[in-house]
């Protein structure tokens, strides 16, 4: 205990091998240590594969690998006539294309980073660490040689400027100069690897680098492959034609479907036709939740049960609502919102009307179609108003809300009042004077008789491919038998009869000539004013 007490009083006061900066270099040793066994650890945990193994049993356990089987089976079952089936195939065989891209950006991280700084927390610094410390050992029992040459000096009588002499201090010499020298060399061996690790550390920061550019090129090629499939699934999805209509923008409703009107607003006008224009309080009386849930699904999904509906108008016709308010945009359009109050606001009745018919011109195409063929069922509707006692002014209100209304709504309170009486005012005159802002063609779809009842049927520009109580189908035209339909005068001659064979059929519905192409592509002029009664 005395002599390892000595030494290391010895070595403390006496001796320090090392210059400043490689004591500086020590200290680093450690902290850089730390940080790439800290760094290791984390990045190991970010892997999503098994770590050491080749890439076709890391494939196996792959989380992106087990979500694309799940993909490709589902597509299996679901099959590939379904929108779901398709994109499930898609979606699988792009995820598995991931996984692969995930598996060699995985073994490069680990090849490039993840082993390198492995090696330099746990392998290169513990080396020159595990090196100071031999140096330590070397350093303690060269001060241990020298301590003991020195009290044979004291004990020889001799001053400290004379050497001891004879064998034994002879002996301690030799021990204390070969101490001396594994020290040099040790500290020699310490230095150059202690300076190599300094002059080494721009590869040590270039693992980081690494880092980064493999993930950035991982993130590249997995783009790329995103942006690659993800046209074809947009294309499946826009080829696709049983989209839903209700909350979706008409424009986008009609270039997908095909049509010149939207389908939920031609389908509950036709059965309204059928089996509503009688009904008293139409577009007033609230309509049971769950029918109108119903209704409005079948009509996303452009199969309708008309026989079922029949007995019901007045679910139709909250249909027809929702569909209308439920439109991103109204179908009088945000952009003439101000311009149709303004006209609204004229007291001059000539005027005011001029303004109002101004205004139906500036509608967009698809707006102009639609809400010429809404207004034209509109005022054939109020033609019934002694039954129905929907008066043109009761119409206008409970329907205009629905066609017009402020982009950024404020107090709703106010809306109903003083907005939505400025609205009945511009929707109450078309509908009075319809054929005059509308002129040319007519309303709703020609009708044939099956045998059983009245099937809707167009086969004009507008699409309209008939209607059955099973749902919507193709039809073809029917035969005209000539016979007298003995509705009025003001009836369509769109009225089709059925050939004798299939029955006498009851007098249909109403009807009136519909849109022609021409007539709904261009619009007309106008005639001369309405007479205001």
């Amino acid at each position: 205990m005395r002599q390892l007490a000595n030494q290391t009083v010895g070595r403390a006061e006496k001796t320090e091998v090392l210059s400043e900066d490689l004591l500086q270099v020590e200290k680093r040793l450690e902290l850089v240590k730390q940080v790439s066994h800290s760094t290791h650890k984390k990045l190991t945990a970010c892997l999503q594969g098994q770590q050491g193994v080749d890439a076709d049993k890391r494939s196996k356990k792959l989380p992106l690998t087990t979500l694309a089987q799940c993909l490709t089976e589902g597509s299996a079952v679901l099959g590939d006539d379904s929108l779901l089936g398709k994109m499930l195939r898609l979606c699988g065989e792009a995820e598995d294309k991931l996984a692969q891209e995930l598996i060699q950006f995985e073994l490069q991280v680990e090849r490039d980073v993840i082993e390198p700084l492995f090696v330099l927390a746990e392998v290169e610094i513990p080396n020159i660490q595990k090196q100071r410390k031999h140096l330590a050992k070397l350093v303690l029992d060269m001060d241990s040689s020298r301590t003991r040459w020195q009290q044979s000096a004291k004990s020889s009588g001799l001053s400290s400027n004379l050497q001891p002499s004879g064998a034994k201090a002879d002996a301690l010499r030799e021990e204390m100069e070969e101490a001396a020298n594994r020290v040099e060399i040790c500290r020699d061996q310490l230095s150059a690897d202690m300076y190599s690790f300094v002059a080494k550390e721009i590869d040590y920061a270039n693992y980081f680098q690494t880092l980064i550019e493999v993930q950035a090129e991982y993130h590249r090629k997995s783009l790329a492959l995103l942006q690659n499939v993800l046209p074809q699934i947009k294309a499946q999805q826009e080829a696709w034609m049983e989209k839903p209509s209700f909350g979706k923008p008409l424009e986008e409703h009609l270039a997908v479907s095909g049509r010149e009107i939207a389908f939920p607003v031609e389908a509950c006008v036709t059965m309204l036709l059928e089996c509503g224009m009688q009904e008293e309080g139409l577009f007033r009386v609230a309509p049971s939740a769950s029918k109108l849930k119903k209704l409005k699904a079948a009509l996303d999904c452009c199969v309708v049960d008309v026989q079922e509906y029949s007995a019901d108008p007045h679910a139709i016709a909250g249909a027809l609502k929702s569909y209308l308010r439920e439109l991103p945009e109204p179908l009088m359009t945000f952009e003439l919102y101000e311009e149709w109050i303004q006209a609204s606001n004229i007291p001059e009745q000539e005027k005011r009307l001029q303004a109002l018919w101004n205004a139906c011109e500036k509608l967009p195409k698809a707006n102009y179609n639609n809400i010429r063929y809404l207004i034209k069922f509109l005022a054939k509707l109020t033609e019934y108003q002694d039954m129905n006692k929907m008066t043109p002014s009761n119409v206008a209100i409970v329907l205009g809300p629905n066609l017009l209304w402020p982009q950024a709504e404020g107090n709703i309170t106010e809306m109903m009042t003083t907005v939505s009486l400025q609205i009945v005012g511009i929707i109450e005159p078309l509908i009075q004077h319809a054929d005059w802002f509308f002129p040319g063609g007519g309303l709703g779809p020609m009708l044939r008789w099956d045998g059983a009842g009245w099937v809707g049927v167009r086969w004009d520009a507008m699409r309209w491919n008939g209607m059955a109580s099973t749902g919507m189908h193709p039809a073809t035209p029917p035969l005209h038998c000539g016979q007298p339909c003995g509705l009025d005068s003001a009836r369509s001659t769109s009225t089709l009869h059925p050939s004798p064979s299939l029955g006498t059929p009851p007098c249909p519905p109403q009807t009136w000539t519909m849109p022609t192409a021409s007539s709904t592509t261009r619009r007309g002029g106008r005639s001369a004013w309405p007479r205001i009664t």
